[in-house]
């Protein structure tokens, strides 16, 4: 079994193992390439003006990221195609369906981005042209390969003639128009070919050369060479799909209906999930996992160890059906907490109106799982991950639960991501994110961002002010945009820009939302009025930062407008991410 994914960057520990077994593939497979083309593949997926074409690499991976195969793709997005430079699987694995994976893949791409086609050269399978044996049968197998997607070679054109006189096996020009109707322009072929052989060959083809080829191209639109190894002209047809590797990892919090608090007036109900789930199924943008159980030493990095205990202790002696809900609050003499644990749940929540039961701890716990997981997948190398959670987390403190949130999931999942680079974490829920502002607010690695109702009118009222910026190593790592009662789509959208800019600067590895849907017009927690189309523009402008991003679900709770705006929020976050 293996799975097919693109590798963004080499800097990324699971990244940079994989650009390093490409680079012994293509060691073992291509002895011919100099060692400095060799060095420089990383450089060239992160400086694509540098090489004058933007590298894409994509890899066959198996179990413990065990690198079978590779695709390198050169896009040049002006002239509008894509040039495969190689594809390779590991000498021990030839035949086993790793090139056809990785070759699909690749038109996958190059549909996506909006191409003309696919061109790459292949070394001659015509004897008078190829007299190394060995090679002509290698040439031979792999025009078949390609010809079975209908990539042939061009023909009528003096591509193939050596550079210097009496070299022996030129390579041909081929070229996959991805199976849409229609030929390639006789004018657009030029510019192609003249990019491809003035970037890449500057080294070894001269001005002269380059031209004499140009001019050669003289059919309008160019022909391709007649089918050789299949029975008649049968291209494989590109109908768009999302490849798995670009799908928004999903998770759910499976077990989220056990804390069901039936209270009248308690918004924060297991239909919110239900109702998110039927839409954003219908997208084929996710691709949902199973959660897997982490130790409970991830909560502890980010929440006090005597919360923790508390929490776990006071929930597991609660009768099934019994709720309790603070009612004392011990701020005089916070040394000497209530000895009775019900009283003393006031000592660690901040409102009267987020309860306790047999359920809750079990119910945040999966959630906290859920965060952890997707987030192990941005740092395995996916772009998108969705912890669909319930209960919420972004009021939990280090020290306190409150605004129905006891573990603080985003938070957790951000402390895991830390130890792969610097995260910033952006609150979009209508209320402040005031636990991860407290959890990271002396810290300079976690950037915390967030867009809310001003604390004067809107929970949790104490916290979210413009000037509180963060404390020691933490100062100006931590901004509050708090806006008024009355705001709308293109008015949130000022904000939103102004918080972007602000993550962009800080140049984060990863970034962390709490997505809050209570911005909606009518939700029962707050006065603001977007509506779908604000949600997918506001998903598009977060998509557009291009960074591996978890998405934790925090408020939202007009169950009628639900799943809708998470399903265009998503849409616009998918489209910003990989728009060409």
């Amino acid at each position: 079994m293996f799975g097919i994914r693109r590798v963004y960057d080499a800097v990324l520990p699971t990244n940079k193992a994989a650009v390093a077994q490409v680079q012994d593939i293509l060691r073992a497979q291509f002895p011919g390439i100099p060692g400095k083309e060799l060095a420089r593949l990383p450089d060239q997926m992160h400086n694509p003006l540098k090489y004058r074409f933007r590298s894409i690499l994509f890899v066959a991976e198996g179990t413990k990221g065990k690198v079978r195969g590779f695709a390198l793709v050169s896009h040049e997005p002006m002239e509008g195609f894509c040039f495969l430079d190689y594809l390779s699987t590991d000498r021990e694995l030839t035949g086993k369906g790793i090139g056809g994976a990785l070759y699909k893949r690749v038109r996958e791409e190059a549909l996506s981005l909006g191409t003309v086609g696919i061109f790459f050269e292949c070394l001659p399978d015509d004897a008078k042209l190829c007299r190394n044996q060995a090679m002509l049968r290698q040439s031979i197998a792999r025009l078949r390969f390609y010809e079975r997607y209908g990539a042939r070679p061009i023909a009528n054109t003096a591509y193939e003639t050596p550079v210097k006189p009496g070299e022996d096996c030129p390579p041909y020009l081929v070229f996959d128009n991805l199976g849409r109707g229609g030929g390639l322009g006789r004018d657009a072929a030029r510019a192609i070919v003249r990019s491809i052989l003035e970037r890449k060959y500057s080294d070894v083809c001269p001005k002269s050369y380059v031209d004499m080829v140009v001019e050669s191209f003289k059919d309008d639109p160019v022909r391709l060479r007649v089918p050789r190894y299949t029975r008649k002209e049968a291209p494989v047809l590109m109908t768009p799909s999302v490849p798995v590797d670009r799908q928004v990892v999903l998770t759910v919090n499976e077990d989220h209906g056990i804390h069901h608090v039936q209270e009248r007036g308690y918004v924060e109900a297991p239909v919110r999930i239900g109702a998110i789930l039927d839409e954003i199924a219908e997208t084929g943008l996710f691709e949902r996992v199973l959660a897997r159980h982490y130790s409970e030493k991830y909560i502890r990095a980010v929440h006090d160890v005597r919360f923790v205990e508390y929490f776990k202790k006071v929930c597991a002696n609660l009768a099934t059906e019994t709720s309790i809900y603070p009612y004392v609050f011990p701020i005089r003499n916070v040394a000497r907490p209530p000895r009775d644990l019900a009283v003393r749940a006031g000592y660690y929540c901040i409102d009267t109106f987020t309860p306790l039961n047999r359920n809750a701890y079990l119910a945040a716990e999966r959630a906290v799982d859920c965060a952890l997981t997707a987030a192990e997948r941005l740092a395995g190398g996916r772009r998108l991950a969705y912890a669909l959670v319930r209960p919420p987390g972004h009021h939990a403190e280090k020290g306190s639960f409150g605004g129905f949130c006891y573990f603080n999931s985003g938070a957790i999942a951000a402390q895991y991501l830390c130890k792969y680079g610097r995260v910033a974490m952006l609150d979009i829920d209508f209320h402040h994110g005031n636990g991860q502002q407290d959890i990271f607010y002396e810290r300079p690695d976690v950037f915390t961002v967030s867009i809310h109702g001003n604390p004067n009118f809107a929970y949790p009222y104490f916290s979210g002010f413009d000037d509180e910026r963060g404390t020691g190593a933490g100062r100006g790592y931590n901004v509050n945009i708090p806006l008024p009662e009355n705001v709308d789509g293109p008015r949130y959208r000022l904000a939103l820009d102004h918080a972007l800019k602000k993550v962009a600067r800080f140049q984060p590895r990863f970034l962390v939302v709490a997505l809050g849907l209570d911005t909606a017009r009518e939700d029962p927690t707050g006065t603001w009025t977007l509506d779908a189309d604000d949600f997918e523009a506001n998903g598009k402008m977060i998509g557009l930062l291009r960074l591996p991003t978890l998405v934790v679900q925090e408020g939202g709770y007009d169950v009628r407008v639900l799943g809708m705006n998470a399903r265009r929020f998503f849409e616009g976050l998918w489209s910003g991410a990989y728009a060409p």
